[in-house]
């Protein structure tokens, strides 16, 4: 979580117990306090239907067989209030057939009496960990609220935060500003926010992709041109210079213009004038320039490639904006964003991102930076069925490009790059979740490959997620039978 946010605490979860037997109810309820869970029993289904009416829970633990109203008739209850409630009944071992019936009519999980502590705990897991996404998400789209009304550029990781307070600083001068950073670190963002907070903001923001045009017509682009100046010139036309007067121009992508063009490039700055292809008058222009490059211009200026008297016109106050993989603390806050902003953006709701899956995008390299984040995420809400974004609606670790004469053999299974001096628990970790990443999610599959127990699967999984410490296999029962 962020430094500035200080998360609220995660409420306790609630539970509703209904069991005719009122001995058993208030065992079962004793346990799951012990648990820090808080509790409420009831002991038939009239009495549930009505704290269900009256009060919000996350789960209902129900005994199956009860006299008068059972478990079914409270199942189909619970459906015709539309609740969005885990329910999981309690049957005796004579009666598992109807346990399939209560789990057709929407039963998440069923226990076979006597139950034991350990297994009730584990059949409310999911409603626990799914009152923790709630709010766990409910505090990241606070804390994106929070940043994005200070500007539109989310995150508030150290590097992020002295990349932006240089960007402040130089945002009240009319100093030219080079910005430097990979591809997808979002070079365009940063120049309009410059823009938004420096005195030119009420002027044009005029933004070229030096990359994009062929040389042949950049000239035109950047000083226009007069009628006849070239075939198909059929009018005068303003270029981006005379567009951005009073205003911001952003030339993305600087390192990719030719010598030839970087000349004529060099003498507007100096000068602060230009002259439209084919023409011959001079046009003052009032232009602060922002400029962006993934290169590095020292090196091309000493490779021939970009002009030394260029580079120290740009190069007035350069500033580094962070690859992702560098501000591992704003991906959870990135992905709420992109997540929100592409389910408004299609019309669909709004999915939950699990803890497993921020975790899992807070330790990928992305060498896409934030778009590669972006794209990954807006995959993943539109192919949303079950209002969840989890490790299977992830891409996997790439693996790593093969070694000349490497014999791969005919394993499909995709590998996974760890770089030499990684802790051990680390590698443990990233092996695990791109395990149940390859398996989909099946924790038996994942467990079978590494060739570990299930629950040793379970235990780490819930040592990664913050959940409740794991419980031993051999731990007496407390509620023995029931009704």
């Amino acid at each position: 979580m962020p430094a500035h946010l200080t998360p609220k605490p995660v409420p306790a979860p609630r539970i509703l117990v209904v069991d005719d037997e009122v001995e058993h109810a208030a065992t079962l309820a004793r346990v799951l306090r012990r648990e820090g869970i808080e509790v409420e029993a009831v002991h038939g289904v009239p009495e549930a239907i009505m704290r269900l009416n009256q009060a919000a829970f996350d789960a209902v633990l129900t005994d199956l067989l009860m006299p008068g109203q059972d478990g079914l008739d409270l199942l189909r209850a619970i459906r015709e209030l539309d609740l969005d409630l885990w329910v999981v009944v309690m049957t005796a071992f004579g009666n598992v057939e109807r346990a399939v019936e209560a789990m057709k009519a929407g039963a998440r999980d069923f226990l076979v009496k006597p139950v034991r502590r350990a297994h009730v705990l584990e059949a409310l897991r999911p409603a626990i960990e799914r009152r923790r996404l709630r709010h766990e998400n409910a505090n990241l789209r606070q804390e994106l609220q929070r940043l994005q009304s200070e500007s539109p550029i989310v995150g508030d990781s150290p590097a992020l935060r002295q990349a932006l307070g240089l960007l402040r600083q130089a945002a009240a001068s009319d100093a030219t500003v080079l910005l430097l950073g990979e591809s997808g670190t979002g070079k365009e963002l940063f120049a309009r926010e410059l823009h938004a907070r420096s005195p030119r903001r009420d002027g044009p923001f005029v933004p070229l992709h030096c990359a994009a045009l062929p040389e042949s017509i950049i000239e035109s682009e950047l000083f226009g041109h007069e009628a006849g100046a070239f075939t198909g010139a059929q009018g005068q036309r303003a270029g981006r210079f005379e567009t951005a007067h009073g205003g911001t121009l952003f030339l993305d992508e600087i390192g990719e213009l030719g010598l030839a063009v970087q000349v004529k490039l060099l003498r507007v700055l100096q000068e602060g004038e230009i002259t439209r292809v084919g023409g011959s008058t001079p046009r003052p222009v009032d232009v602060r320039i922002v400029a962006a490059t993934h290169r590095d211009l020292q090196q091309e200026v000493r490779s021939g490639r970009f002009r030394e008297d260029l580079f120290y016109r740009l190069h007035v106050i350069p500033i580094g904006i962070p690859p992702l993989r560098d501000r591992a603390a704003d991906v959870p806050l990135l992905a709420t964003h992109f997540i929100q902003r592409c389910a408004e953006r299609n019309g669909l709701p709004v999915p939950t991102l699990t803890t497993s899956a921020r975790r899992w995008l807070a330790a990928a390299p992305w060498p896409g930076n934030v778009r590669e984040l972006e794209n990954t995420l807006e995959r993943a809400v539109i192919l949303d069925q079950d209002g969840r974004v989890d490790l299977d609606d992830l891409p996997l670790v790439p693996a790593p490009p093969e070694t000349p004469g490497e014999d791969t053999g005919d394993d499909p299974r995709p590998m996974l790059r760890i770089p030499v001096g990684t802790p051990l628990a680390e590698v443990e970790r990233q092996l695990l979740l791109a395990t149940l990443d390859h398996t989909r999610g099946d924790k038996s599959q994942a467990a079978q490959l590494l060739g570990v127990g299930r629950r040793t699967v379970y235990r780490r999984l819930e040592e990664y997620e913050n959940q409740t410490p794991a419980l031993e296999p051999d731990e007496p029962p407390e509620p023995e039978d029931g009704g």
